[in-house]
């Protein structure tokens, strides 16, 4: 990747967008899960991870703690949630107690560059559309490999760069999402095969993405455009509808997708 197309984008700054109105926006598009599919798309990760209820599961970025809870609840697994931004964690938390899973469900607050846990910790590793937001994807990788066990799995999909475009669009569409660059789906399999992880599944999911885009862009301009407007003002609502927009058009003409991996732990 071309250092022309990346952004000086830090956990700092993607903190400063989960913390105000970034965070608020993309849960009223998205819902809590604030990722591509919502619930039908984490019982399909969970599906191609393995879990089942023995499992200890490691969600990295975990934002309010959505995917977390749906595993839970529906596997009888344990699930430790990681964030760096601390009105998703704090939030995480109380949705957390009110659904009546922390015996199951806890948050930690920290960096997923820096993970606050021992190696072979976690039967799966796992992340749902957030990676994007990560500067350093190769330290992430290493780390989700080293707090992985042996013969555990680290499992994520991510929205990723899928066909050429100028790097005045890249720029662009990274500076709206604060990413600091977008990996492609083969880029992520060297980076997990570099961290000692054996690829089991590479798959482009980026067929339905431009749908996906489109429903948030309805969601925004027939749903809740009175309320945006009412509570951040038109300048902020008019921005969100470029930029959605903008990804819109770059995921119809293939420039831009999603894809998911499952990867392996050797055994020891």
């Amino acid at each position: 990747m071309s250092a022309k197309r990346r952004l000086n984008v830090g956990l700092e700054q993607v903190s400063e967008v989960y913390e105000g109105p970034g965070g608020i926006l993309w849960e009223m598009l998205m819902g809590e899960q604030i990722h591509v599919g919502g619930g039908p798309e984490t019982e399909a990760l969970s599906l191609c991870a393995g879990v089942t209820a023995s499992s200890r599961v490691l969600d990295v970025c975990s934002a309010l703690g959505g995917p977390a809870r749906q595993l839970a609840s529906t596997t009888g697994c344990t699930v430790v949630g990681l964030d760096g931004t601390a009105r998703m964690h704090t939030e995480a938390q109380r949705r957390t107690l009110a659904a009546g899973l922390e015996a199951n469900v806890t948050f930690t607050l920290g960096d997923a560059l820096d993970m606050p846990f021992d190696a072979a910790t976690f039967d799966v590793v796992w992340g749902q559309d957030a990676w994007c937001y990560v500067a350093d994807k190769r330290r992430l990788l290493a780390e989700c490999a080293r707090v992985a066990k042996p013969g555990g799995v680290v499992a994520f999909t991510d929205w990723i760069e899928t066909g050429p475009m100028s790097d005045e669009l890249c720029m662009a569409l990274n500076t709206f999402m604060v990413f600091p660059y977008m990996e492609t789906l083969d880029g992520y399999a060297t980076l997990a095969e570099s961290a000692g992880l054996n690829v089991t599944l590479c798959e482009d999911l980026s067929a339905d993405f431009a749908r996906h885009v489109q429903s948030y862009l309805d969601a925004l301009s027939l749903t809740h455009r009175a309320g945006i407007v009412a509570a951040y003002g038109q300048p902020m609502y008019d921005e969100v509808l470029r930029g959605i927009t903008m990804w819109r058009d770059a995921s119809a003409a293939g420039q831009v997708g999603r894809g998911r991996m499952v990867a392996r732990k050797p055994a020891a």
